[in-house]
């Protein structure tokens, strides 16, 4: 099993014992926590796409041009209230895709390079995307 309710789980529980500035950006040209966790639904949803797309297709491409969401979503400008629960419920999609996954797909590989291709296969990416979450987590509470 992909732990990727259990990780947002943490995530939440450790934002109670740690104070945190969501709207401070820690240095010019740098993402405030709350455009980090704007950016996790991001890549929440884009990687959902591929989770449900690799159950019937393969080799397909599907890039995520970070800094463009980012800004066109105007994360900074919402609740953080918001962005936390976008984000809680499309993690408890992918959760539950991925609780109910073919076992015969998980081998399948999409493309998820930017600028020369990339073939990984869905176990992979599922297991990146939970270390992805985890790295952002160490960015927001440091």
């Amino acid at each position: 099993m992909i732990p990727v309710l259990s990780t947002v789980d943490q995530f939440l529980q450790q934002m109670q014992t740690h104070p945190i500035n969501w709207e401070e950006y820690p240095a010019p040209g740098k993402w405030s926590p709350k455009q980090i966790i704007g950016h996790l639904c991001d890549s929440a949803q884009i990687n959902l796409q591929r989770f449900i797309r690799c159950t019937y297709e393969q080799n397909f491409k599907l890039i995520y041009h970070q800094e463009e969401w980012v800004a066109l979503q105007r994360y900074q400008e919402m609740p953080v209230e918001d962005i936390i629960k976008l984000w809680q419920l499309l993690n408890g999609q992918i959760q539950r895709v991925l609780d109910d996954y073919p076992p015969d797909r998980w081998q399948v590989t999409c493309d998820n390079g930017r600028y020369e291709p990339s073939f990984n296969t869905v176990e992979f990416i599922a297991r990146d995307y939970v270390a992805h979450m985890q790295n952002h987590f160490k960015q927001i509470i440091a």
